[in-house]
């Protein structure tokens, strides 16, 4: 195609095949700012009329939106679900799983902070590797590790094995849940990526509930116990290994029939890949439309575009633009940079408002979600005959009781209200999925927070069991909004290269204050209750206000 074709039909914004070989007469675009796509209106063709030249977001809008995108929330719902019954399923254990482990209250706190020490580290390699191999091949080793080594651990006899076991499927966690959102984001148009990313969140409250309704049927049935070998297999272990469940068959389902991002393979220059992936998503979406996707369509992309990729890869670099490694230390020291470079990234130029921002709020919603969130089943049960949490705080779980007589039979209700807590998750993710492309993610996640700090307080405040019951099932469905928006945001923010590594660097950071929370409710749930209750609330509230200075990302387009 020559220069004077692209110069008539794309105006000022210079265009090209994506890693075709470009004519050399061409000149880089003068175009600044972020990169926008042009729409399906001002699609051209070239002078042999080969076909259409579509850029990524107009071959999005070009293979459809219906049965395809369907199964894809289908499957990838179902692996987030997965992750949420994975990280919930210690807390559902706790209350029974403390006596046969002889757990401590600051044992307790170890054991769910373990699997978001885990989290934090996989999340951060996952993502990484996901922006370098493609987001399909990781998913299918993170979810692997998350089933088998949570499997595992139902068979650990000692406290410290399970502490270890729990940590390692934690790392495939932490891969999962990040790339996830990355993936699905990038087969979605531009006009229905809020509502879709919202719908994809509420399968996190499907694994909470699924988590909750599996802790209700198997582990108070203790005739589900049997002798293996010189272990005694307590309904607790039996909850964990179906636990596990989940993220084993999503790992088979991804590796079996899921194809890779069309957009990591443009960005990667496997063009033809890509093409394959639209024409997967055209035929799927139209089922019984004798009009085939075009043949000879190319993918294009603005040269802007293209150079900030270049600039946002991750090369290589010496005085002379080539690594010279001689020592193994050297090409050690060579790879941490390389590893460690999209977070300089992250803050820097025009990313770096935005990253310190999200930095804060990711820190305040996960100490204060997972910090609560993990111990209300300790907590209900310290509320089984009335009165509020804290008033109760002297019904210390840190005693050890060496009969199981202090575990069993543990009352039905205990695990009745977690699930009808989690349940309450419904009329949140509802709300965001019919709300999000109307007012969009900041929006939501600003007051999502702020009324999420104000039931944190009351949680605190009321004085019975039914009062406390409520509050919880009020945080619960707020709370969840400002997850769904900020999944949302999440994945508009960044460029394609660094959208996985951004994310998985986020959620590190979350885990890092998932752990503090945990650790925190573990020493002072028997001393001082009081205490995280309402740290909880206040960082909540500055959550809240740091998410008023985020930039708005309704409708934005992926770069």
């Amino acid at each position: 195609m020559s220069s004077r074709i692209l110069e008539e039909g794309l105006s000022d914004s210079g265009r090209r095949p994506l890693l075709d070989y470009p004519d050399t007469s061409l000149s880089d675009s003068d175009t600044e700012g972020d990169a926008v796509f042009e729409r399906k209106k001002r699609r051209h063709f070239n002078e042999a009329a080969q076909g259409p030249k579509f850029s990524y977001e107009e071959a999005v809008e070009e293979a459809g939106f219906g049965l395809f995108h369907g199964l894809l929330l289908v499957v990838c719902g179902w692996a987030n679900a997965s992750d949420a019954v994975e990280i919930l399923c210690v807390s559902f254990l706790l209350p029974t799983a403390r006596c046969d482990l002889q757990l401590s209250s600051s044992d307790m706190g170890l054991l769910t902070a373990s699997i978001f020490l885990g989290m934090m580290i996989g999340g951060y390699v996952w993502g990484y590797l996901a922006d370098q191999k493609g987001r399909q091949r990781v998913l299918v080793i993170s979810l692997t590790v998350n089933g088998v080594f949570g499997a595992l651990a139902s068979l650990a006899p000692r406290f410290w094995l399970f502490l270890l076991l729990r940590f390692i499927s934690g790392m495939g966690v932490g891969g999962s849940i990040p790339v996830i959102f990355s993936y699905f984001s990038e087969f979605q148009p531009r006009t229905k990526r809020g509502a879709m990313i919202s719908g994809l969140a509420t399968f996190w409250m499907a694994g909470n509930i699924l988590a909750a309704g599996l802790a209700w049927l198997v582990i108070p049935n203790t005739f589900l116990s049997f002798q293996l070998g010189t272990l005694e297999f307590q309904s607790w272990r039996l909850f964990v290994v179906l636990c596990s469940i989940p993220s084993l068959s999503s790992a088979l389902i991804f590796g079996l029939v899921m194809p890779e991002s069309p957009k990591f393979l443009m960005e990667a220059g496997r063009v033809e890949a890509a093409v394959c992936v639209f024409r997967k998503m055209y035929n799927f979406n139209h089922r019984g439309n004798t009009k085939p996707f075009p043949r000879n369509s190319v993918l294009l992309q603005h040269m802007e575009l293209a150079q900030q990729v270049t600039e946002l890869k991750i090369s290589p670099t010496s005085e002379k633009g080539k690594i010279v490694a001689n020592t193994k230390i050297q090409r050690i020291s060579h790879r941490i940079r390389k590893v460690l470079e999209p977070i300089q990234k992250l803050f820097s130029d025009h990313l770096t408002s935005r990253s310190v921002l999200l930095l804060i709020i990711f820190f305040c919603i996960s100490f204060g979600y997972y910090g609560l969130w993990m111990w209300f089943p300790e907590l209900f049960k310290r509320i089984e005959d009335g009165g509020s949490p804290c008033a109760n705080a002297s019904q210390s779980s840190s005693s050890l009781q060496p009969a199981n007589a202090t575990c069993y039979h543990v009352k039905t209700e205990v695990y009745m209200e977690g699930f009808i807590t989690a349940a309450a998750n419904l009329p949140g993710n509802i709300f965001t999925i019919f709300m999000m492309d109307v007012v969009g993610g900041k929006v939501l996640l600003t007051f999502s927070l702020l009324l999420s700090g104000v039931s944190v307080f009351f949680i605190w405040a009321v004085q019975t069991k039914t009062q406390t019951l409520i509050m919880s099932c009020v945080f619960s469905a707020v709370s969840v909004i400002a997850w769904n928006a900020l999944d949302v945001i999440g994945t508009e923010l960044y460029p394609t290269q660094l959208r996985s590594s951004a994310l998985g660097f986020f959620t590190g950071v979350g885990r890092v204050a998932s752990i503090l929370g945990n650790v925190v409710f573990g020493q002072l749930v028997d001393t001082n209750c009081a205490v995280p209750i309402l740290l909880v609330a206040a960082l909540l509230f500055i959550g809240g206000v740091a998410a008023i200075k985020l930039p708005r990302t309704k409708h934005a387009e992926l770069t």
